[in-house]
This record gives structure tokens, sequence and C-alpha cells, in this order.
């Protein structure tokens, strides 16, 4: 069953939407921002914990934003997730500012290389239940490569069955942003869907190019109800004028609704 989940995107303290290729340390004018939010973070936690939108993820796009990010946990604690920068030295630290489950990818890859012994600790400090990997990718070639630093570097992690089955038994949950497609809202990448809805085992997240409301549909549909979806700068909250807020809201209560029956 899809779900609608809720995101919260901070850069330099502010909650935006930006354009996730254009996110980079050597060239920081190239950024292109869809939005910037006059509300605090901890706004829009307090708006998903009125509806009850769970699972939503908290994300630091860069320095300067812990105190952002402490905000939104306070106001929902126990309940987002956070991730951007988290490693095996803070993870039980943003645990105990109420992270309900920690986000890891770039500490994951030290030269770009994936380091099992990285994510196992991790999961030694906080618990598997409360680890989600992170493996937000780029399409190369016709795969799907990892792509950490804020999705600037290419990793040598491809995103398959295999790489899924393996990383299944050390975490709790996916989180899968498909970086060429994020905040462009023109469409997500289907066949990304259509191969996490063979391949998962546990629950996934995917984010990137949703414009639609019609677009959960389209998700559930191709990946089996196995993976739940992110709006981002399409979102009216977002300043986006194609997809509702409430919308989504009503989506997940339908879903609610039908598991009850």
């Amino acid at each position: 069953m899809t779900k609608f989940r809720g995101c919260i995107d901070i850069h330099r303290g502010v909650v935006k939407q930006i354009v996730g290729g254009t996110l980079s340390d050597a060239s920081p004018t190239a950024l292109k921002t869809n939005y910037t939010s006059p509300h605090p973070a901890s706004h829009y936690a307090e708006l998903y914990r009125t509806h009850s939108v769970t699972g939503c993820h908290v994300i630091l796009l860069g320095p300067g934003c812990e105190e952002a990010a402490t905000s939104a946990l306070a106001a929902w604690p126990g309940a987002l997730q956070v991730g951007g920068g988290v490693n095996g030295g803070n993870a039980a630290e943003w645990v105990r500012r109420g992270a309900a489950q920690v986000v890891v990818t770039s500490w994951l890859f030290p030269g770009g290389r994936f380091d099992m012994g990285r994510l196992e600790e991790v999961g030694r400090e906080v618990g598997r239940e409360r680890v989600v990997v992170d493996l937000s990718c780029r399409r190369r070639e016709g795969r799907w490569v990892v792509a950490m630093d804020r999705w600037q570097t290419m990793t040598d992690m491809e995103v398959n069955k295999e790489t899924l089955d393996m990383l299944s038994d050390y975490c709790a949950e996916f989180l899968i942003h498909a970086a060429d497609v994020e905040g462009l809202c023109k469409g997500i990448d289907e066949e990304l869907v259509e191969a996490l809805g063979k391949w998962v085992t546990i629950p996934t997240t995917y984010a990137g190019g949703a414009y639609s409301i019609a677009d959960l549909e389209t998700v559930e549909r191709l990946s089996g109800g196995k993976v739940d979806l992110t709006y981002g700068s399409a979102l009216d909250i977002f300043g986006g004028d194609k997809v509702k807020f409430e919308d989504c809201v009503e989506w997940n209560r339908k879903k609610d609704a039908e598991v009850a029956v």
C-alpha cells in the first residue's frame, strides 16, 4: 500500500525546495532554489503531526541546519527521520534529540567506496530498526548509481536487487531520491519505481519529480504498493501549484481505511 510521506529539506537553516542536481560546494552560484519557506522547520513537523503523516524525513543539506532540524524533532518527538551528515559518531545524539530513525548516506562511502563496517557501526549505536539507508542515485549508462555528497559524487554502488537484499539485513528502511529529476516537477522515474517494487523487501520511500496527485496511484501500480512517495516542489505547502497537501492527506486516510476494513 503506497502512502504519502512528508519531507522537510533544510538548507542554511531554512526550509527550501531545490533542484537536487544543482547543489554543489564547488559551484554555489549554480544552486537553483524553487522555494524558500517563511516558516520554520518546526511548522512542517507540526503540520505532519496534526494530519498523521508518518515516516517523514528531515534532511540537512549542508552546514548551519542542526538547530532547525532539532526544532522539527522537538515538535514531533519520536516520529521523524533525520539525515544529512549523520555518522557513527552522532547518530545516537540525533536519536536523543527525538529522531525516530537516522538516515545515512555519504558517511557510508569514504572515498566513494561502500564501507560495510560503517553501516554496522551505526546499527550498533542506535539499533538496526532505527537505521534508514539513503540510496539516492543518478542514471549512468542504463544503471542507477548511488550518489553522495548532496548527489554530486558517484560511488561504487549500483542500486539493484543484490545491493538491496544485502543492505536490508542492516537497516529498517530505504530512502531513494532520483537525483536527476529531483525538484524538476516533470515526472517520476517510472522505471526506477517499477524496479524498486520488484526488488525491495523492507519499507521504501521514493522521492523525485512527482508533480501530480495521480503520481500516488502510479507509484502504487508500478511498485505493487511496496514503495511510498514524497512530494517536494510541486506541493502547495512548499509554494507549488500542482499538488494539494490536503489531497495527499486524504489519500492516506483512504488507504488507512482500506486496511481497517
